[in-house]
């Protein structure tokens, strides 16, 4: 057809014509030398290198279908200097292979493995089978995909090899292998097979679902998305008319780009056996096609009906013959008009000699064959398909791939529609185009898109972690820990939030922190406050009775002056709870702990003061006693002094050396962002509390002592009970404490302050309040003696 076209156009190469040999490679080396030969010599016999028919010179070669049948070629041409333009698979170039005369009418393979890789990225398969037919290239192809598709986390459920059988003995073997493979891809998860072998290996691919049920397995055939190569074209053997095409129902098969060029069809229409201007091979291709027998004809080995020759070629199976011009068809058809247009820029140099750039020098050469490849080397034309058609320096042509999806209809027609195509000049995230709509499915699937995955998607909330010993596709769904979650996806770990950020229930989320500290607005914060103004305002009324009634023996009775100290502290202690609710600053957080801790040593110094008094003042009522000059005013106030300013130095050693400051805490509450006052050092605070503690205990001990002596009014047991609930307050405060954080351990520690001080007021001051209100009676002198005695 590209033969006719360029002869019949008067712009072409004007008043030369074109012809044509066409021979056959049987796919075998010995085969493929003998017909280069024959075209070399240019004579119907073989005579090696003895040319003698100027008029049909031999211009360039188009060949072969495969790599191993092109190298075949080149091995011959590289002494002629022959132009050759390979149509099929490129050959593989290396130190050993004249590649300097080879003209490349399909893309690189590396184009179509990128490609491929692009459409298994888009559609999310990354489970994948390779099956490989027999061919020189089929190792070379695995070792160059597998990695390149491992490091885009495609990783593959098999790769199968099928291999090469020469002898009928082996039939047999060849069977039990087919249904091995057979039956290994239908049992794998993986939906997408990859398919990679030479131009006629579909005929041996049709043969798996029948050689499954020649062995007798019991698998039933499941439906997979196959992915054809550019190098598989769609061809079948003459006994597999009639069977059943299911299998390549929703194949999607790169090829190279191609089109149909004005007139094909009707060209390919037109060719008929009884035509006289018939080529030579059409006889055999219609018994063969037909399966039928021209009268005293034979032709070949077939043996059928009688060929009428009338016969329609679109009515033959898609798998046996297109009507539309296929990717190899186009190829070839480009390399006629690539040689072409460069022999004509060629004939049309001025004058018989030209410059010629031959290895980056200019020299003068006559116009011999060879010079031919300098034209041919950067070509560019447009054909009449309407493509433009490039070769750059290399004689590599610029094109991309075509994705075709191959659909079979219920009557076993057969066609190919383009859903998408790999453009090599694109970049790399824009190389692929595809239309998904436009795909169908094989019918298993029900027309819904196929995932292929060894392993369902890890849903946020939950990482992959993978099997020991499988692939790296293969996982468990692993949910995260506490602490830390996965936002995506199939992510290989979880990870933490942000400091001010939390993750959510699901683990999937961070939540931002709500800021939070004990406040007088919130509920807590609110009955904390209100406890404290109350117990300070009941202590300032039982220091208002004790002034009014100052001069009553009960006031009196045990030393009037400490007991207004110890009031006034125990008011302090309960106003100074005020300091831990609020906005922690800076004068707050250094007036908290510190205040608490002085206030809460006088008080507590009072009440030992008070307790040694009694003991002191019943031991000097003995005749003789030495304890007279010790009873008095001095002794009490020497003992609240010198106690508060141990607390006091405590106190200023901790603010010099490491002083309570404001603090952002967002790790110890995890949903929150704690705004605290931060100790400084815990050392300190919990020396503030061991010396309360240490002065509670003496004055515990001292009071339980002398609880039993013979006074009207003694405090000795009330201040027992008091220093027992102040000890059991703070010796719970301290586990609660620690155990609590945020805004709730500083209402531990309100409440503490709260509860011993009430403690204190209650077991000290209640029965006094009780007698000086309820019972006057019994506030007077002549009870106390009667009491005495």
């Amino acid at each position: 057809f590209a033969v006719k076209e360029i002869n019949e156009n008067p712009q072409l190469l004007p008043n030369v014509t074109l012809g044509f040999r066409i021979y056959d490679s049987y796919f075998n080396a010995k085969c493929t030398s003998h017909a280069t030969m024959l075209l070399i010599s240019t004579l119907e016999t073989f005579v090696p290198n003895y040319i003698c028919d100027f008029k049909k010179n031999l211009i360039a070669i188009i060949g072969g279908l495969d790599s191993l049948t092109s190298l075949h070629v080149a091995t011959n041409l590289d002494i002629y200097k022959v132009p050759q333009l390979i149509y099929g698979p490129a050959a593989v170039m290396n130190d050993k292979t004249p590649g300097l005369f080879f003209y490349q009418m399909v893309p690189k393979e590396t184009c179509q493995y990128k490609g491929i890789l692009s459409l298994l990225l888009h559609f999310q398969w990354i489970w994948i089978g390779i099956l490989t037919f027999y061919d020189e290239n089929a190792e070379r192809f695995v070792q160059t995909v597998v990695p390149l598709f491992s490091q885009s986390g495609i990783c593959f459920a098999f790769i199968e090899r099928s291999h090469k059988f020469t002898y009928v003995t082996e039939i047999n073997d060849m069977f039990k292998l087919g249904a091995k493979i057979h039956d290994k891809i239908n049992d794998s998860k993986a939906n997408v097979v990859l398919f990679y072998g030479v131009s006629y290996a579909l005929a041996f691919f049709r043969w798996l679902p029948y050689l499954s049920e020649l062995e007798q397995s019991s698998n039933t055939s499941k439906g997979k998305v196959w992915i054809m190569t550019a190098q598989v074209e769609l061809t079948s053997f003459v006994y597999q008319r009639t069977w059943d095409t299911e299998i390549l129902h929703g194949v999607l098969s790169f090829t190279t780009h191609s089109n149909d060029p004005p007139g094909f069809h009707q060209f390919v229409q037109s060719k008929n056996p009884s035509s006289p201007n018939g080529d030579g091979f059409i006889l055999d291709f219609w018994q063969q096609a037909f399966g039928c027998v021209f009268p005293n004809r034979v032709v070949g080995s077939v043996k059928g009906h009688i060929c009428t020759g009338q016969e329609k070629l679109e009515n033959l199976p898609g798998p046996f013959f297109e009507m539309s011009m296929t990717s190899h068809s186009y190829n070839i058809y480009n390399a006629v008009y690539a040689v072409a247009h460069a022999l004509h820029a060629m004939s049309t140099s001025r004058g018989k000699h030209r410059r010629v750039m031959i290895n980056g020098g200019i020299k003068f050469q006559n116009q011999l064959l060879w010079q031919l490849h300098h034209f041919l080397r950067g070509i560019s034309f447009n054909n009449s398909a309407g493509d433009k058609i490039s070769l750059d320096q290399n004689g590599e042509i610029l094109a991309g791939f075509d994705i075709t999806n191959w659909i079979i209809s219920s009557n076993q027609s057969f066609q190919r529609v383009k859903v998408g195509g790999v453009d090599s000049l694109a970049p790399p995230q824009e190389a692929l185009t595809i239309n998904e709509g436009a795909i169908k499915w094989h019918h298993w699937f029900n027309q819904t898109m196929p995932d292929s995955v060894c392993t369902e998607s890890c849903r946020p909330g939950f990482y992959r972690k993978v099997k020991e010993g499988e692939a790296f596709c293969c996982y468990d769904c692993i949910p995260c820990p506490e602490g830390k979650i996965s936002d995506q996806e199939d992510m290989n770990d979880c990870y933490e939030c942000e400091d001010e950020k939390y993750p959510n229930k699901d683990k999937n989320i961070c939540i931002p922190k709500s800021t939070t500290f004990l406040s007088f607005e919130e509920p807590l914060g609110l009955s904390l406050a209100c406890s404290a103004l109350s117990f300070a305002f009941i202590t300032a009324l039982v220091l208002e009775i004790f002034v009014k009634h100052r001069d009553t023996p009960v006031v009196k009775a045990n030393n009037r002056d400490l007991t207004y100290a110890l009031l006034i502290s125990l008011l302090l202690c309960f106003l100074s709870s005020l300091l831990f609710i609020g906005y922690p600053d800076k004068v707050t957080c250094l007036l908290r702990q510190t205040a608490f801790g002085i206030i809460f040593s006088v008080a507590v110094s009072c009440v030992l003061a008070k307790t040694i008094t009694v003991v002191l003042a019943f031991m000097a009522t003995k005749p003789g006693s030495r304890m007279r000059k010790w009873v008095g005013k001095g002794l009490a106030n020497s003992i609240v002094l010198s106690c508060s300013l141990i607390q006091a130095l405590i106190c200023t050693l901790w603010l010099v050396i490491s002083p309570p400051f404001p603090n952002v805490d967002m790790k110890s509450v995890a949903e929150e962002i704690v705004l605290e006052c931060n100790e400084g050092t815990v050392t300190f605070f919990y020396c503030v509390l061991g010396y309360m503690g240490f002065l509670a205990m003496v004055s515990f001990t001292v009071a339980f002592l002398a609880r039993k002596l013979p006074d009207s009014f003694n405090e000795a047991k009330f201040i027992t009970f008091s220093m027992l609930v102040f000890c059991s307050v703070w010796l719970s405060f301290v586990p609660s404490y620690m155990s609590t954080k945020g805004k709730y351990m500083v209402a531990v520690e309100i409440f503490s302050i709260l509860a011993s001080s009430a403690g204190l007021l209650g077991c000290i001051f209640s029965p006094k309040c009780y007698i000086i209100l309820l019972r006057p009676e019994l506030n007077n002198r002549d009870h106390l003696i009667r009491k005495k005695s």
